[in-house]
């Protein structure tokens, strides 16, 4: 199932790693999860966790590295030709077509074992593989998705890894999705093309508001239980930062509600109440959107 040595480079997968942990404090439900740390710098390397951390927030590291995979995989698979889903690099090697197949069969069958529920599958689920690596693009990316979203309700489910079982499926789903990402990237890589992670944010420019309109959004907003990101005004501006630790970061406006980080793909919307007070926010990343209520 491993590429050869070239094609394991995962897109500089340590290098992915490093910047997704480095940048990211905690929290979102799977891949509905927002990689909040990606809002932070490295900063967060070397910081041991906080004393009493919830389970909740442990859980999050699962679910944060869940999110920013599967969500790179789909981006991945929906960006190549479909014209290229029968290529592979040597004829040992599987080809695009049959590595989606096979996501979403092992997606199924180790989410399953995470949350006790049972894919209700059909008679397309028991045909040979090599069947199933010659459907339609359109037919495998969309139930590649579909398998991530029932490992979705799976890991919602879980507010917590209870037994070394859970620990090592858990495991398991995580590293195949990290390990055919490095492998999708190094078939991309050899067709000319860019993997999803190692493209540039889209541009994005920032407008002038006045202070007044920026000090209604100061204030605490708990994104998961125990986990919650501070807003603060300095010197004209608004910065975010995570209780998980790590120097705030600025954010940049780009409507009076709509804000961004520089340097990473990441956003933040402040949502109104029916009074219109700050209630909330909305942090936007991989294609994710995850609410934060204001608690202070």
């Amino acid at each position: 199932m491993r590429a050869a040595s070239l094609l394991c480079r995962p897109d500089r997968l340590a290098a992915d790693l490093t910047k997704s942990v480095l940048q990211m404090p905690p929290l979102k439900v799977c891949r509905r999860l927002i990689a909040l740390a990606v809002l932070l710098p490295s900063a967060l390397a070397g910081q041991s966790a906080p004393t009493g951390e919830s389970s909740r927030a442990i859980m999050f590291q699962f679910l944060r590295f869940a999110d920013i995979y599967g969500s790179r995989l789909v981006a991945a698979f929906d960006s190549i030709p479909a014209s290229q889903y029968t290529y592979r690099p040597t004829p040992p090697q599987q080809t695009i077509g049959y590595i989606a197949q096979h996501l979403e069969n092992a997606n199924y069958g180790l989410c399953e074992r995470l949350a006790g529920a049972k894919h209700p599958g059909t008679s397309k689920d028991s045909l040979p593989d090599t069947v199933k690596a010659k459907w339609p693009k359109d037919t495998l990316v969309s139930r590649l998705r579909a398998s991530l979203r029932f490992c979705d309700a799976a890991l919602e489910q879980m507010a917590k890894v209870d037994s070394p079982m859970r620990a090592s499926v858990l495991l398991g789903f995580e590293t195949d999705l990290a390990e055919h990402y490095s492998q999708i990237s190094g078939y991309m890589r050899l067709l000319g093309m860019v993997p999803p992670s190692a493209l540039p944010p889209r541009e994005r420019k920032a407008i002038e508001v006045p202070v007044s309109a920026l000090s209604p959004y100061v204030g605490v907003y708990e994104i998961a239980w125990g986990l919650d990101l501070d807003v603060t005004l300095r010197d004209g501006a608004l910065f975010i930062s995570s209780n998980m630790g790590g120097a705030p970061t600025q954010l940049w406006p780009e409507s009076a509600s709509d804000f961004f980080a520089k340097g990473v793909d990441a956003q933040v919307t402040f949502v109104r109440d029916a009074s219109g007070a700050v209630s909330g926010l909305v942090l936007h990343q991989n294609g994710r959107d995850q609410p934060a209520k204001r608690r202070r």
